[in-house]
């Protein structure tokens, strides 16, 4: 028994010894991109309740092969234009693409606890969130709108003065209902109607939703453009209340309290996105999931 004992013990501490070489999978990565590499998948966080940016594939199935973490997605379960972006960026990386979905307000906030490497999911470069999140180029832009009932005797913004109209919480549109600091990035053209008060939801998407099925406490919602243009498409009631009230413009973004440097990552991705403007696939994804090109004059 102690013979058995003795042996068992060389055997952990060889374990041990061989993980600190590296031999027993340890990581030997010193920034994140080493990370993504090493293991041969990047993880992006998105929102799979966002048609038609990104949302369940409902047909499609995950491929036996893949190296996704049991509890992620794969480019396979989920489709929409943020799901091809993040898909090219993982093939110019020269890895699978992997998703998480955790809540907006969590990827907004930063302080990610590494659970994801970046998130590619429509988000709005904004002042406050540059103070815990690095941004890379911008990949395309949003005009934002209003939208109602279509059966709604609403006839400008104007007549949403005193209403309540349903934001996803931690969005801009949220912000730009509230009165708030959109920053220099953002053009304004209609602020939020006079006495106006917000109903945060998870999603915006949930907005239209929760309007559709009935919820009588806010008598519209704000979202992109491209969100109602999907909700009528896909038969929702609703209609666009007046023209858009602010344009903005979006990237892929890092968490700057990561363990591992992302500065590396980063420019890696600037590079895909960049090559991805340059020889169209951008536009080309643009006008498949939008009918129009919204990759266009980003930069002010």
């Amino acid at each position: 028994m102690k013979k058995l004992l003795t042996l068992a013990s060389l055997l952990v501490l060889a374990s041990l010894v061989l993980a600190a070489c590296g031999g027993g999978g340890a990581s030997t990565a010193t920034d994140l991109l080493g990370a993504v590499n090493e293991r041969g998948y990047i993880l992006v966080s998105t929102d799979p309740n966002y048609e038609p940016q990104s949302f369940l594939n409902t047909e499609g199935k995950r491929p036996a092969d893949t190296k996704c973490p049991a509890d992620a997605l794969t480019t396979a379960e989920l489709q929409g234009f943020d799901i091809d972006v993040a898909h090219k960026i993982g093939d110019a990386l020269g890895v699978e693409t992997c998703f998480a979905t955790p809540a907006w307000d969590i990827i907004t906030a930063g302080n990610w606890a590494d659970k994801w490497d970046v998130s590619v999911g429509s988000m709005t470069i904004l002042p406050e969130r540059q103070k815990v999140l690095d941004f890379s180029v911008p990949y395309y832009g949003t005009p934002a709108v209003v939208a109602v009932k279509a059966d709604s005797t609403f006839t400008s913004l104007a007549d949403l003065a005193g209403q309540a109209l349903c934001a996803g919480t931690s969005t801009t549109y949220e912000t730009w209902l509230n009165g708030g600091d959109l920053g220099p990035g953002i053009i304004i053209y209609n602020k939020a109607p006079e006495g106006v008060t917000s109903v945060p939801l998870e999603t915006d998407q949930e907005c239209a939703q929760s309007l559709t099925a009935g919820r009588e406490d806010f008598a519209g919602y704000v979202t992109a453009v491209t969100v109602v243009d999907a909700n009528i498409a896909a038969g929702l009631p609703v209609k666009q209340l007046g023209a858009a009230v602010y344009n903005e413009v979006l990237a892929a973004a890092f968490d700057r309290a990561s363990t591992l440097d992302s500065t590396t990552l980063r420019a890696e991705v600037d590079k895909a996105i960049t090559a991805l403007h340059t020889d169209g696939t951008l536009s080309s994804l643009s006008t498949q999931w939008f009918s129009k090109d919204l990759t266009q004059g980003l930069i002010k």
